[in-house]
């Protein structure tokens, strides 16, 4: 049998749980955190290519980047919920298991 890489191993971990959180912080604080949508927008794709190039890695080297870029390195806005922070932390896992 085949060994996960780390990127498999986080993505099985996080995704499902990214996939229900992501809509939800998205409605609940996208009026107050506009840059939330495009982070959403970039989660949908990377969570798509996820799934197609499975059991390969994808390409998701500009997703990560512009998602760094719009999040400031995974920042935590300081007037949000747990759920929020908690995707934030999520992403930045699995950017770092992507990376590796």
């Amino acid at each position: 049998m085949a060994q996960l890489s780390m990127y498999d191993k986080v993505s099985q971990d996080t995704l499902p749980v990214l996939i229900q959180y992501v809509p939800v912080v998205d409605r609940v604080h996208g009026d107050h955190h506009p840059e939330f949508h495009d982070v959403r927008k970039l989660f949908d794709v990377i969570n798509q290519k996820t799934k197609e190039n499975h059991p390969a890695k994808p390409l998701l080297d500009e997703e990560f980047i512009q998602l760094k870029e719009i999040t400031h390195d995974y920042e935590v806005p300081n007037d949000v919920c747990e759920t929020y922070e908690a995707v934030y932390v999520m992403l930045k896992q699995l950017n770092a298991a992507y990376d590796e």
